[in-house]
């Protein structure tokens, strides 16, 4: 009954949209390959099971249990839904590249071009995927924030301390939380009404993350999560919510775009009050 189920709700909705609907009864592990599979459609209609579950932090058991619960028989057959889905994007031009002449990002392609094409869309993506109130909002939050905590773990701590750097050059001030060390717990204990956390992550949300935000809401402290999972749990406790797209051909996630957003950031603070701010930046080059 199960997978008759699946394959009438699929020939009526593209299997994201099924997934995203079911995606509270999933477990946790098959919620990884839930978000993977959404955010990353065009790189899950040709991997095999193994390599999603690799790309998801999973196993490949998983990702077979996650097929049988979606109502689908295997893998194969999930994958030949993802893969009809993603046939059907291109066929209207929404390949995340964007543009007349098509998406950089081809499977024909060498794997650097590959790799490029896949940075190139993942930009476009995410420029498309914002809309100018969520950047005007957490603009004004970062530049009118009294207090200003960065959270980052693993690979996302270059960039909170990336972000850290560029605001500091516009004399706004920061912390860092990079690791669940007692320094840093002591931080996120301090946070206020007059403290604004920034999270950055990437597909599951650390549980310093999930930490830092429920404590910024309870304190009823300002919020801003950046994450590439649509699906992601951070959603639910972050005032503010900027998503960036990281497809990739590579072993990595493809983070062009989450520097990119980094830098746009900074610059619409910058943007706020530019004649001050470039004074200072020249003074600050003239150190």
């Amino acid at each position: 009954m199960a997978k008759t189920s699946a394959k009438t709700a699929s020939s009526r909705k593209t299997l994201s949209d099924y997934i995203s609907e079911r995606f509270d009864d999933f477990s946790r592990s098959q919620k990884d390959v839930a978000r993977y599979i959404v955010d990353h459609l065009d790189e899950a209609a040709f991997q095999t099971a193994e390599e999603l579950a690799r790309r998801a932090n999973t196993s490949s058991s998983t990702v077979v249990r996650f097929s049988q619960a979606l109502g689908f028989e295997g893998y194969p057959e999930l994958q030949q839904a993802a893969i009809e889905e993603y046939r059907t994007k291109v066929a209207g031009g929404d390949t995340g590249g964007g543009g007349g002449g098509g998406s950089l990002f081809n499977f024909d392609h060498s794997e650097f071009e590959a790799s490029l094409g896949a940075d190139y869309a993942n930009i476009e993506e995410t420029a498309r995927a914002l809309s100018r109130e969520q950047i005007e909002a957490s603009v004004a939050a970062l530049a009118t924030s009294r207090r200003l905590l960065i959270v980052g773990v693993d690979q996302m701590a270059f960039f909170a301390s990336y972000l850290r750097h560029l605001l500091g050059l516009l004399d706004i001030r920061s912390e860092i939380v990079s690791s669940p060390s007692q320094e840093n717990i002591q931080k996120l204990s301090r946070i206020d009404e007059d403290t604004m956390l920034v999270a950055l992550t990437a597909g599951r949300a650390h549980p310093l993350i999930l930490r830092g935000l429920k404590l910024a809401r309870h304190r009823r402290a300002k919020s801003l999560a950046i994450t590439d999972a649509t699906l992601s749990d951070v959603a639910d406790h972050a005032e503010m919510v900027l998503y960036f797209s990281s497809n990739g051909p590579s072993y990595i996630r493809s983070n062009a775009a989450l520097m990119g957003l980094v830098q746009a950031l900074a610059h619409g603070v910058y943007a706020r009050d530019e004649a001050a701010h470039r004074d200072r930046i020249r003074a600050f080059k003239l150190r």
